[in-house]
Order: structure tokens, then sequence, then C-alpha cells
């Protein structure tokens, strides 16, 4: 006969996990012998050892009793559930794998693509960070719209009329916003920004709320940007949707 310690020992667990099968029900509390003690025999040896390796192959507590007196059908369900527990593991050591790359825990792959198409345009760091900054935000506020133009937006990649887009607001982004060398990249990012989809011709922009697309056009921090915003607002559709996001901000952060 073991005291509680020695059958702990025998099944490489604490005496106070086998205290939490007892209060769980899962193994049956002995009587006590004359001085106090519990004494268990062969058969809690057995039971604890089913227990345990229950438990460590993930088995969460509650089911270990089903498992133990489980079938075939019930048994096959529980490894399914284990098996996909298991993948969700998976899935966090792949992102935590990412952890020093903030854009690939926030964006999707083909938003990732796009960014590492984007890289050998040679933008500023803080102009890649705010484009990227911007797919996270529109993912997040406006996910449908944005996996909607994505792919467009990766196609312009391969236009120079774009690349020249962007490089001028790179050069722009310290700029004052009276500068006036900020009405030629206005022209040109208005011209761009005619022949794209914009999402204000999606059918699901009207459904996006007006304190969203707010957010979406509000986060920059250049005022040379905002500035240009304003000019090639100026410069296409008078009839544009009061709702609509800037064609500027278009052209350029996605």
């Amino acid at each position: 006969m073991l005291t509680i310690g020695q059958l702990a020992r025998q099944a490489g667990i604490s005496a106070k996990a086998v205290r939490v099968y007892h209060a769980k029900g899962l193994l049956p509390e002995p009587e006590r012998d004359a001085s106090g003690y519990r004494r268990y025999d062969a058969q809690a040896v057995i039971d604890l050892a089913r227990i345990v390796t229950l438990a460590q192959a993930g088995v969460p507590l509650a089911r270990i009793p089903q498992v133990l007196n489980a079938d075939e059908t019930a048994l096959e369900q529980i490894d399914a559930e284990l098996r996909d527990r298991i993948r969700q593991l998976q899935q966090r050591r792949v992102r935590l794998r990412d952890l020093d790359r903030p854009d690939r825990l926030c964006l999707s792959p083909e938003a990732i693509a796009f960014m590492e198409r984007l890289r050998p345009v040679g933008l500023s760091e803080r102009h890649e960070r705010a484009i990227r900054d911007g797919w996270i935000l529109a993912y997040a506020l406006a996910p449908d719209i944005t996996r909607a133009i994505l792919p467009g937006r990766t196609a312009l990649l391969d236009d120079p009329e774009y690349i020249a887009v962007l490089r001028g607001y790179d050069e722009a982004i310290e700029w004052n916003p009276d500068d006036p060398r900020l009405e030629a990249i206005a022209d040109t990012a208005a011209a761009l920004a005619e022949r794209m989809t914009l999402p204000s011709d999606l059918p699901d922009f009207q459904k996006v709320p007006r304190q969203v697309v707010e957010l979406l056009t509000g986060h920059l921090d250049s005022p040379a940007w905002q500035r240009l915003d304003q000019l090639v607002a100026q410069r296409i559709s008078a009839a544009q949707n009061a709702t609509s996001e800037p064609s500027g901000a278009a052209a350029r952060r996605a």
C-alpha cells in the first residue's frame, strides 16, 4: 500500500496533482488508515497512470472520465478535437515566428506580397510604413473593399505612372503644404486616379460608415500629403460622393 507521496512519485506528478484528481472525481479517494493517512493499492496506480497519460496528451480533465469509458466513436471524436488543437497550436507557432515583422501579423498574404513588390521602388521608410499602416487600417475597418481593390493595386506596380506618383509623394513628404511643386504631383495623381478603380467605385462602399471613411483618410501625418489629397480631389469629378475617399489618398496609399 502506498502513501499519496509515493503514489505521486510513481506517476511522475506531485501530491497536489493527485489531490486535484480526487477533487474532480477522476481518482477515487481511499479510506484513511488508523494513522490518518491515505493508502493506495495497485488499482490506484493503474487508474492514476491512465489519468496522467490522458492529461499529458491534452485531454481536458473534464473529458477524462468519458475517455476512460468511451467507445470507438467517442474516441474518434476526441481524437479529431486533439488534431484540431494541434493545428491551432501550429498556426500560433507560425505567427510567433513573424513577431519581428508586424506587417506579417496584421496583413493578408496578398497584402504582404504587395509590400514585398513595393520595396524595390525605393521609397522612404516613412512612406513604406504609411502604406503598410494604411493597408492594416483598411483591412481592420473595411476588409471586403480592401480585398476587392488589392489585385488592381498590385497590378499597378507595373505601371510607370503609378510608380511616378508614389515617388512624387515620397519626395514631397516633408514639403510645406503651400509648396507650388505640389501642383505638378497633383496633376499626375489626378490623371492616374481617373483610370483607377477607387474604393468609392465599388457598390459596397456606400455601406461604409462615414466615420470609418474619415479614419481611413485622416491618419496621415504629412501636411503636404493632406494638401495633395485636396488638390487631387479638386481635379477630378466634382460630383464625387461626399463619403468617398479622396482620390489622391487612394492613388498613393494603396
